[in-house]
């Protein structure tokens, strides 16, 4: 196959073990740079156009398309899309999973567990916004947030009404959401692919942090899932549509409840900490898919 991945950064290590894994076996790869690219919309003959040339061949396409190009990456993905190529996420997807709320939205349509979350965008509704998540501590997130920025925990009323004043007066959209206290800074990143959980991590925040996503200083280790929880992210990235996902869930008194689905999830810190070759297991899936892919 010929396989594209879209990533910005060739360099990054997701990028770079999924390269090494498709070339060493046999594939020719191109990391493509979706900013770059092109497009000629036309009912007679679309195409994509990379450096100044049109993008010909192209089997299969791996996309890894930041937060901050999300607009830009999926139409160029879609571009692929409507010219047959087989996607491993599909545009829609990705673009569901990136939009925290329609995301949560979904979930909770399908029965899926969340944190009581809120979402309001008048200062008057501040209260009545607090009460709905069982008042404080609570969580503030941003929605345009990624790797736990623009996430702040909030211990009393009074800093919940400060903070959250403080964001929609910036017009800042944001969720507000109950804290799950029972968690102890610690969440689950399972790793979907297809329809099985293929690797898991548990993710600790270090000592006087509630955010336990690595790039904050977190630890991780390998973590048995039970049946529940390997449910819950199944369920999860199926209704985003995904293929490949990591779902990132909080043990809560409740059963495990989901926090975020991410379309692009990250291979360093899952293949470090479970020693599953992660990007393997993604190459056997679009080998397998691309084939069903052909036959139709």
């Amino acid at each position: 196959m010929k396989i594209a991945v879209l990533s910005r950064n060739a360099e990054l290590y997701s990028t770079r073990r999924l390269v090494d894994t498709a070339v060493a076996r046999g594939h020719q790869v191109e990391v493509i740079d979706p900013t770059l690219c092109y497009m000629n919309i036309n009912h007679n003959a679309l195409s994509i156009h990379y450096r100044g040339a049109a993008l010909e061949g192209i089997d299969a396409v791996i996309p890894r398309i930041g937060a901050s190009i999300t607009f830009y990456g999926n139409a160029v993905l879609r571009q692929f899309e409507m010219m047959g190529v087989y996607c491993l996420n599909t545009a829609d997807a990705i673009s569901r999973a990136r939009d925290k709320l329609n995301s949560m939205q979904l979930m909770a349509r399908e029965g899926i567990g969340l944190p009581v979350t809120g979402f309001a965008d008048k200062p008057g509704d501040i209260p009545d916004l607090i009460e709905m998540v069982g008042g404080a501590p609570l969580v503030i997130k941003l929605l345009e947030g990624t790797q736990g920025i623009g996430v702040v925990l909030a211990e009393t009323r009074t800093a919940a009404e400060s903070v959250i004043e403080a964001f929609m007066g910036l017009n800042a959209n944001i969720l507000v959401q109950q804290y799950i206290s029972e968690a102890k800074g610690a969440d689950i990143r399972c790793f979907v692919v297809g329809n099985k959980v293929i690797a898991a991590m548990k993710r600790q925040a270090k000592a006087g942090e509630f955010r336990s996503n690595l790039h904050r200083g977190g630890t991780a280790t390998e973590v048995k899932l039970s049946s529940a929880e390997r449910k819950t992210a199944l369920q999860a990235a199926k209704c985003m549509g995904l293929a490949v996902a990591g779902v990132d869930i909080l043990q809560s008194k409740e059963g495990p409840v989901v926090m975020e689905v991410n379309s692009s999830p990250g291979l360093e810190g899952i293949e470090a900490a479970t020693t599953v070759d992660v990007a393997g297991a993604i190459l056997d899936y679009l080998e397998s898919q691309y084939q069903k892919h052909q036959d139709r």
